[in-house]
């Protein structure tokens, strides 16, 4: 053996070379049901990089939680270096209930890095960073758009970080964008702690999506294999680089109404492209909504009832918006990675 020491986690001890799940107590429901964060913990054989990725800190974003699903069956970490610890379900809670929220209706990923004697999602946010984000090198953190909207799978950077730039470009997203931290968030904290957190969102909240979940899988593993810890065999490899833009800009509904969509996620834009329209019921006031730059759609509502003001389209300005959507038919394009023939 390498006389590579075990990996220890919440009192357990995970041996070189073996994998097992752990629960870390958080607290009891009123009646009397424990609840915990589960990790599970692949040790490898040989020393590298602590990695984690995490899920569904937003209780409603489930699509994190299927690609860390599909993450621990892929056969490129059966002979992993390194430690690779995975969160498929960080805010039980909001889960169980459907909801990005915790039951206090605090957001976690607004609380961090929390205090152990704080809300129910300060103390949830400190037991994570204590016995997970403490312990890595570098985490992904698996995020989607909110209910009634869809997001293409993109990495959002911290700017002027320049390791998680050369992160983000293995990954492979179709898009990438810059997102100044927030206060109270997994990121901020995770930084302040020296720990760089990559920002994956894709998919849309309490819906799978096929896309979202292959782009989400195939650029954890390139960001393990960039890392040293799996070799390139399993790996897809990236097709188009990412696009990088500059920023990015939603278009609102300029009345209430019944809106209609004709832009889907991932189609370049131009000035002058008509993304969508609004009317009232019998179709005697119609309003259009007009894009004003070069760029790629990466978000919009599903909604088809809107109020004025409501977020409707999410679009990231960039001159490359027809190399970024060739790399979205390049996700959809590729073999998914499942041990057996099956689909969302």
């Amino acid at each position: 053996m390498s006389g590579r020491e075990a990996f220890k986690l919440n009192g357990h001890v995970i041996e070189v070379g073996t994998r097992r799940t752990v629960d870390v107590p958080v607290s009891t429901l009123s009646d009397h049901t424990p609840v915990n964060l589960s990790v599970h913990v692949i040790h490898g054989r040989k020393p590298g990089p602590v990695i984690f990725v995490s899920a569904a800190v937003h209780g409603d974003e489930v699509i994190g939680v299927e690609i860390v699903r599909r993450l621990l069956r892929a056969k490129a970490l059966k002979s992993m270096a390194g430690t690779l610890m995975a969160i498929p379900i960080v805010n039980t809670f909001g889960f169980h209930n459907h909801s990005r929220y915790l039951p206090d209706r605090r957001d976690l990923n607004r609380c961090f890095p929390g205090v152990s004697e704080g809300s129910m999602a300060s103390r949830l946010a400190h037991i994570f960073m204590e016995e997970v984000v403490r312990r890595a090198d570098v985490g992904i953190d698996l995020h989607s758009a909110a209910i009634h909207r869809l997001n293409l799978p993109q990495i959002r950077l911290t700017p002027g970080n320049g390791r998680l730039a050369e992160l983000g470009r293995a990954f492979g997203a179709p898009v990438m964008l810059p997102s100044k931290l927030r206060e109270g968030s997994l990121r901020m904290a995770a930084e302040a702690a020296g720990v760089d957190v990559l920002l994956y969102e894709g998919g849309e909240g309490l819906r799978f999506d096929e896309l979202a979940a292959r782009a989400g899988v195939s650029g954890i593993l390139r960001v393990m294999q960039h890392l040293k810890m799996i070799g390139g065999k399993g790996v897809p490899k990236v097709r188009h680089a990412p696009v990088l833009a500059s920023e990015s800009h939603w278009y609102r509904a300029p009345a209430g109404g019944v809106f209609r969509g004709y832009v889907p996620i991932g189609a370049a834009v131009v000035p002058g492209t008509v993304l969508g329209a609004i009317s009232d019921p019998f179709g005697e006031a119609e309003s259009e909504v007009v894009c004003d730059r070069n760029g790629i759609v990466i978000g919009r509502s599903n909604m088809p009832t809107v109020y004025e003001g409501d977020a409707l389209f999410h679009v990231a300005d960039t001159p490359r918006a027809d190399h970024a959507a060739e790399g979205v038919s390049a996700h959809m394009e590729a073999a998914p990675l499942f041990d057996e023939d099956e689909i969302i």
